[in-house]
């Protein structure tokens, strides 16, 4: 079994023009920064994202890396509004598909199992329709005969999660609250990147923790990232929790200068400069 051991950067070099890239996480919550930031430091662009978006997808968007956005929402949570993401869609910048929450976690799920799309009840009677006219309905062929919508799979070429613990061969442990549909977005990608707090071995993810944790299985995953405070500053329980002080300082800062502030310089820069402590 091969050790599946890369840097931020040698994710990021994988990425190519023009890719669909999934990024798991949640809001501010569990977000793969660590990867986000390399990916800004790389040439990679005309992305199209597919998110729970958070700052992730803010970033993203201010730095003109993103063509075409698949979300139900992007927000800071504690700052309901993303402010990158909602000056990009006042200024027309970003193709966007919004569609309800239950939805975009169905599209997984028909990605995931190789199925072009799934049938839901979401959506239906709501302006969801009426903004993504592109959707379709089918009849269910048994006697209810009921109308469904036909979410789309939601296919991505690359991606990017975030976990507590991982060992070298791709498995992947959430210990907070939520698993957020990291499994999810990495069996729906051809390729996954999955980043963590701490690489162990394979025998001490379950030592202090039940299985049911494992939520990454390794045949999903092409590489794995030790990136400690990777999800800064989103949060990441019971690891840490969102730096609400970093986050304003985000909201609040033009991006010009929180670019060159905090993303110049490279992952250890970052850190330095957000006073979070490598």
């Amino acid at each position: 079994m091969a050790d599946k051991t890369m840097s931020a950067d040698e994710v990021a070099g994988r990425l190519a023009d023009g890719m669909t890239l999934g990024i798991g996480g949640w809001g501010s919550r569990r977000k793969p920064m660590a990867l986000v930031r390399a990916v800004l430091r790389s040439r990679v662009r005309d992305l199209t994202v597919v998110s729970y978006g958070g700052p992730d997808v803010g970033m993203l968007v201010a730095a003109g890396r993103v063509r075409r956005l698949v979300v139900p929402f992007v927000t800071l949570d504690s700052i309901p509004l993303e402010p990158h993401y909602r000056a990009a869609r006042e200024r027309g910048t970003v193709e966007l598909t919004e569609i309800d929450e239950s939805m975009f976690m169905w599209g997984l799920h028909a990605a995931a199992n190789r199925l072009p799309f799934l049938p839901v009840r979401a959506g239906i009677g709501s302006d969801v329709m009426r903004v993504n006219p592109g959707l379709r309905t089918v009849t269910s062929p048994y006697d209810d005969g009921e109308t469904f919508v036909a979410v789309p799979a939601l296919r991505v070429d690359a991606a990017l999660v975030h976990v507590n613990r991982a060992d070298r061969l791709g498995n992947g442990q959430y210990l907070g609250p939520d698993p957020y549909f990291d499994d999810l977005f990495c069996e729906a990608a051809d390729t996954a990147y999955v980043s963590c707090e701490r690489i162990v071995e394979t025998a001490e993810l379950t030592k202090d923790a039940a299985p049911q944790t494992l939520l990454v299985k390794r045949h999903t995953v092409t590489g794995v990232v030790e990136a400690p405070n990777g999800a800064h500053f989103t949060s990441c329980a019971p690891d840490y929790g969102r730096d609400e002080a970093f986050q304003k300082t985000y909201a609040t800062t033009p991006w010009p200068e929180f670019a060159q502030r905090y993303l110049g310089g490279g992952e250890q820069a970052y850190r330095s400069a957000a006073g979070e402590g490598a």
